[in-house]
């Protein structure tokens, strides 16, 4: 039989979900993954791509509908691929994300016999996000990259994110059309405003950053001007320069327009300071829950010391503090660990200690200075932990590691690896920090074996 072509129509029986929510599907034994498809449907697939192992579509017409699926309540869905699981209910996304988990420390992690309790839902489902990063492309459009591309949607009101952030990036789209402020062009390296970038706290306070590819932009109080105008609980404006031929959306420089460069948050009982580059869950509420686990898993008592490294600002340290005699927290952010010295001096927190510097290098540091951990806790990146540091960490010898993860594949890998170093995974469990989209937080309990 002939191999299926681009744009052919099949109809197909959705069987469960790919990592990037996409239903999933079988074709001639060939694996099908379907954009907009849910478990249990019979659907037409419309193929967009044909690969050599797999193939990729999208559904044209849905046959035998699930009870789970619903009418997309966002005009820009599934064009902009900020979200992924409009299309079903909050029940379903959540069996989705429990079913990635699992398949991650079972099959990627060799996990066996885990118990993973169903993933801790988050009470909001909508305008639930503390962070904007919109990018910035010619008209100008300002938005999400289309699903698969680096096409900018130009989207108005995103339903994750704060009206306050829908009300900057409005303004800055006002400026640059006004102003004639031209858009950075990825491919030309040409061009101004890469991202519009927005914090906001749970007091309604937001601090607006704009990404340039320069060190300055024209009309600055202009610019300054129309965000104030736009929104009145705007306490700061700062320009990013980031000159960098890539992807990467923060800058190496910083200069504040007006205001401060920085606001604080509550959270957990303290107060943090977060500067533009500082690393800090976008979902609060439901960074508590993911919080408290930590310390539930750490099992930490006043005599333990603890280590944190990917600290960030120091939430997670902040945390542990209560019930470690001693925490050292290691981040690479040289503005996070400022912000971390101040969040422990403005909370009181007198036994905890900053490095700057690579989670490896902290970590090595600390273990020839004779510093001895009971409970290591990690939060790295998306991509994981690199095996240099697996490897330094289970040389420290910690009675017990919490992997705190935003990606249950680098997850799954990095818990094989501890394993074949002494240590199993005991308890895990799944919080959704990201309703609506296929990201989901996972955080695990490796416990070092008795030899």
């Amino acid at each position: 039989m002939d191999k299926p072509a681009e744009q052919q129509i099949h109809r197909l029986s959705i069987e469960g979900y790919a990592s990037d929510g996409c239903g999933v599907a079988r074709l001639e034994g060939m694996v099908v993954f379907v954009q907009g498809g849910i478990r249990g449907e019979v659907c037409d697939v419309r193929l967009t791509h044909v690969g050599r192992s797999a193939l990729w579509g999208k559904v044209a017409e849905v046959i035998v509908p699930s009870p789970a699926r619903i009418v997309p309540d966002c005009p820009h869905y599934p064009r902009c691929g900020g979200c992924q699981f409009r299309h079903m209910d909050y029940s379903q996304e959540l069996e989705a994300k429990h079913t990635r988990v699992y398949d991650a420390l079972t099959r990627l992690g060799g996990a066996e016999h885990l118990e993973l309790p169903p993933v801790l839902g988050s009470p909001r489902v909508d305008r639930y996000r503390n962070k904007a990063q919109f990018p910035v492309a010619g008209g100008p459009r300002i938005g999400f990259y289309q699903n698969r591309t680096h096409r900018v949607v130009d989207v108005p009101d995103c339903l994750l994110q704060s009206q306050a952030a829908g009300r900057l990036r409005q303004a800055v789209k006002e400026w640059m059309t006004a102003w004639r402020i031209p858009a950075y062009d990825e491919k030309s390296r040409l061009g101004l405003v890469r991202h519009v970038y927005v914090r906001t706290n749970r007091r309604g306070e937001s601090l607006c950053c704009l990404l340039v590819n320069g060190r300055g932009v024209p009309r600055e109080h202009e610019l300054v001007s129309a965000l104030r105008s736009s929104e009145p609980r705007l306490i700061g404006v700062v320009l990013g320069s980031n000159e960098s031929h890539s992807n990467v959306i923060l800058g190496e420089r910083y200069r504040t327009l007006w205001g401060q460069d920085f606001l604080f948050d509550q959270l957990c009982g303290r107060t943090f300071r977060l500067s533009v580059p500082s690393f800090y869950q976008v979902n609060p509420d439901q960074a508590e829950v993911l919080y408290a686990k930590a310390l539930e898993f750490a099992q930490l008592t006043r005599g333990d010391t603890a280590l944190d490294l990917y600290c960030g600002i120091g939430t997670i340290s902040l945390v542990l503090a209560r019930q470690a005699g001693m925490v050292w927290g290691a981040e690479v952010v040289p503005q996070a660990v400022d912000d971390g010295v101040e969040n422990a001096r403005r909370s009181g927190v007198d036994n905890v200690r900053f490095l700057c510097g690579d989670a490896g290098e902290a970590a090595r540091r600390l273990a020839a200075e004779g510093v001895k951990p009971a409970v290591v806790c990690v939060d790295p990146p998306r991509k994981g932990l690199a095996e240099d540091v697996v490897d330094t960490v289970a040389a420290m010898a910690p009675r017990r590691v919490v992997y705190v993860s935003c990606d249950p594949g680098t997850l799954g890998r990095d818990v094989k690896r501890f394993a074949g170093r002494g240590y199993a995974l005991t308890r895990a469990a799944a919080v959704d920090l990201f309703p609506r989209t296929a990201h989901v937080e996972t955080i695990v309990l490796l416990q070092r074996e008795t030899l």
